[in-house]
């Protein structure tokens, strides 16, 4: 069952065109091309304006051309909050975006989302988590929804009426970690029909094929987050994305 997946996994990267040698596929893992190398990805975010976002100025803002997010000891949420992005919305895609968060930071980038009448800058759906202390990066969290689709290091099958099942791993979380620097990281999402994969600085960190027909999405809002709890700062930079 489990080369199943394996096998399963590497065809849909060749489809997309992401082949690689058969070594690095069996771990994974494959060379993320230079910024000037990516054709049909455009930029989201200008780096100079909030032009086609929307959030909380409270704590968003434009600094040194980054969308930078941040919490500070008097502006504490009580939730979760996003900025939104109004381009469109995301349903097959490619999105390349770096980032680098605070120590105790918690961030996440949402796609194929909802965003909640009820609650201002609130999201539900599927997230691409960001921590500074490595617990959580790289990992598939349905924000407001079935929660965790697969941590880091898991391929994961998500059934109707049923918890995320492992399949196949991709290699130990803590060794993964190792590939997230301390500084800036680039996070590579493919989303492309129920299979979601998440990749950071070339590395494959979680993989979610999701059959749960009912509460699946297969388009929505793209948007990035401030967390509850301490003081945090996120920045993000380069945001490309490549519709499929």
């Amino acid at each position: 069952m489990q080369s199943r997946y394996i096998f399963l996994f590497h065809s849909i990267l060749v489809s997309v065109g992401l082949y690689c040698t058969s070594a690095v596929a069996q771990q994974f893992s494959f060379p993320d091309p230079p910024l000037q190398d990516d054709p049909g990805f455009e930029l989201i975010f200008d780096g100079k304006t909030l032009n086609g976002w929307e959030g909380d100025l409270k704590y968003w803002r434009v600094e040194n051309g980054c969308l930078v997010g941040e919490v500070t000891p008097e502006t504490l949420l009580k939730r979760n909050s996003f900025i939104i992005w109004r381009g469109g919305v995301t349903r097959d895609f490619e999105l390349k975006v770096e980032y680098r968060v605070s120590p105790r930071g918690n961030s996440g980038i949402n796609y194929r989302s909802v965003e909640l009448p009820d609650q201002p800058w609130a999201m539900r759906g599927y997230q691409a988590d960001i921590d500074g202390e490595g617990r959580w990066t790289g990992q598939n969290y349905e924000e407001r929804g079935r929660t965790f689709l697969a941590l880091r290091g898991q391929f994961s099958r998500v059934e109707e009426a049923k918890k995320a099942r492992v399949v196949a791993s991709l290699g130990d979380s803590k060794q993964l970690q190792s590939h997230v620097k301390e500084d800036w990281n680039e996070y590579y999402l493919i989303a492309r029909g129920n299979l979601l994969v998440h990749i950071i600085n070339g590395q494959v960190m979680s993989v979610v094929l999701d059959e749960d027909a009912k509460n699946r999405r297969v388009e929505g809002l793209l948007g990035v987050q401030v967390h509850v709890g301490p003081a945090m700062k996120i920045e993000y930079r380069n945001f490309r994305l490549k519709k499929l």
